[in-house]
């Protein structure tokens, strides 16, 4: 049978404090949505339909990636007003699971044994046992053990206040049964909403039967509400990727002090120290060292690198052998060769260094091509921007450039050329060529420094 998907995301979040929309709140370097909606591609599936309400021209802005079905809930009455706006879409043939934008630790795995446990009844139901239920709605059963009702905390008796088997929400339902029932919802409790779980009374008045499973982890059935709860969530999240990473072979000097907010490969033997945190795509190969508080965005690391504390690579390749930092930044479009050393307070951007070459000290290179086993001493500065261009710089093999040099782009120097210290380079220089240039110093006796008065 074939499975189409409503993602219930319309509401505001209040609680959040915030104008960004709830669901639009990242964790882990995705939006709330996404971790759902990510799970929910896993499945084999006809179509995804979000139901937005507050906030929509940013949503969809923000997630026109997602390849998703948007439809607008623009009163929010309730979860069974929300999915009454998606279900005309949904073919009368299908299952549909029911799922929630706020609620981002679902995983594939529960939602995949939702789903088969429709398969003969036609109607299945995620509930989780918990030992704190204020705020959900109560799983009610009858004498049989068989669900016939859910009932919310503002409309429960004293006695279903204590059931801790709660709802969780999410559900997969035969849909022209879903359609029938979802026309029959009245607002006639405490909140004057239309409920999605008042199906779940329909269902049992007319003898179906109702399946439920239970999550691994009572995290995976969260929802976010307010920032403490998002924060709270973050942790557990980075310390399942903290241990997945220790199982594949990584050393993490403090699994609680290190952030994922995307994909990392890495190799063996690799060691990463405290608060490091990684963005987007990042591959590590084998035997790096990692020192504490870096940032590594969208790079590719070769094997036996060392990148020392507080080094930020972004956009970035790093050959094999190489040596980063500490206090490096190696911006987008930078390729390392092999064995290259960039030093303490370095910076390259847009640049390709060459193999065995090395910027040890307090420099900036960018829009720049350096050779193989060149030298760039302390100081030295690339002057690519002329307030309107940017221009390239191109230094050849075995280069050595003296300290505090000025390379004023676009200006080439060939191979096996020596650049003295304090020296402003205007023009190409051919190979093998000493270039300075200095002003005659002067000492002047008998000088004395203005004092203030």
């Amino acid at each position: 049978m074939s499975l189409s998907i409503i993602i219930l995301a319309a509401g505001q979040g209040t609680r959040m404090r915030s104008s960004l929309p709830k669901i639009l709140h990242p964790l882990a370097g995705r939006s709330l949505l996404e971790h759902v909606y990510i799970a929910a591609t896993r499945l084999d599936v006809r179509d995804i339909h979000v139901v937005y309400g507050f906030g929509g021209d940013e949503i969809i802005e923000s997630l026109s990636h997602l390849d998703v079905k948007w439809v607008e809930q623009a009163q929010q009455l309730g979860t069974g007003h929300a999915v009454a706006q998606a279900i005309d879409a949904v073919p009368d043939a299908d299952n549909v699971l029911i799922l929630y934008g706020d609620v981002p630790l679902i995983t594939y795995e529960t939602l995949a044994d939702l789903v088969q446990a429709a398969e003969e009844t036609g109607f299945s139901l995620l509930t989780s046992y918990i030992d704190d239920p204020r705020g959900y709605g109560r799983i009610v059963r009858d004498k049989k053990g068989d669900i016939e009702a859910i009932v919310e905390e503002k409309d429960a008796t004293e006695e279903q206040r204590n059931i801790c088997e709660i709802n969780t929400g999410m559900m997969t339902v035969q849909a022209s049964r879903l359609k029938q029932w979802l026309k029959q919802l009245d607002n006639n409790n405490a909140q004057a909403e239309y409920y999605l779980t008042d199906v779940i009374k329909m269902a049992s008045d007319e003898n179906v039967s109702i399946n439920s499973i239970n999550p691994d982890s009572a995290v995976e059935i969260q929802g976010v509400n307010n920032r403490q709860q998002l924060a709270e969530l973050e942790r557990y999240y980075q310390l399942i990727q903290a241990h997945h990473l220790m199982n594949e072979g990584v050393t993490l000097m403090d699994p609680q002090r290190f952030d994922l907010r995307g994909d990392l490969e890495a190799g063996r033997d690799v060691v990463i120290d405290i608060n490091a945190v990684f963005e987007g795509s990042v591959s590590i190969g084998n035997d790096v060292s990692i020192g504490p508080n870096c940032y590594i965005r969208n790079a590719d690391i070769g094997d036996n690198v060392t990148i020392n504390a507080n080094t930020v690579i972004d956009n970035a390749v790093i050959g094999s052998r190489s040596v980063i930092g500490p206090f490096a930044r190696v911006r987008p479009d930078t390729r390392l060769a092999e064995d290259v050393h960039i030093g303490n307070f370095v910076e390259i951007k847009k640049s390709e260094i060459g193999q065995g070459s090395k910027i040890n000290h307090l420099s900036y290179v960018g829009d720049s091509e350096v050779g193989k086993k060149t030298n760039i001493g302390a100081g030295t500065i690339t002057c690519n921007y002329d307030g309107a261009n940017k221009h390239k710089t191109v230094i050849g093999d075995d280069v050595f450039v003296g300290s505090d040099t000025q390379l004023v782009a676009p200006v080439t120097v060939a191979n096996g050329v020596t650049i003295a210290a304090g020296t402003t380079v205007t023009k190409d220089v051919a190979e093998n060529m000493l270039t300075i240039s200095r002003t005659d110093q002067k000492s002047i006796k008998g000088w004395k420094r203005p004092k203030k008065k």
